[in-house]
């Protein structure tokens, strides 16, 4: 009983914690990006660049993954039987 009750707690963990992680980060509806555009005006020339700046902005995929990984983890604490004394 105890290690499906956490099991089931897990699972709603990962899934508010996912949920809370993608919305901080900007709620990117696209896939995951480790990288994201800059634009930069050169002071001289007055041309416009596009640069890169490392960044993590987590996707739908992310999502994807952490309901994947809660489902799992609340489907295995269904299969568990109680235990009788």
């Amino acid at each position: 009983m105890v290690m499906k009750r956490l099991l089931q707690i897990l699972a709603v963990g990962i899934l508010l914690t996912a949920a809370v992680v993608w919305l901080r980060a900007g709620a990117n509806r696209g896939w995951t990006k480790t990288s994201v555009p800059v634009k930069s005006v050169d002071e001289i020339t007055g041309l416009e660049a596009i640069t890169y700046r490392r960044q993590f902005v987590p996707g739908v995929d992310f999502l994807g993954a952490a309901l994947l990984g809660a489902g799992a983890l609340a489907g295995i604490s269904l299969m568990l039987q109680n235990k009788k004394l």
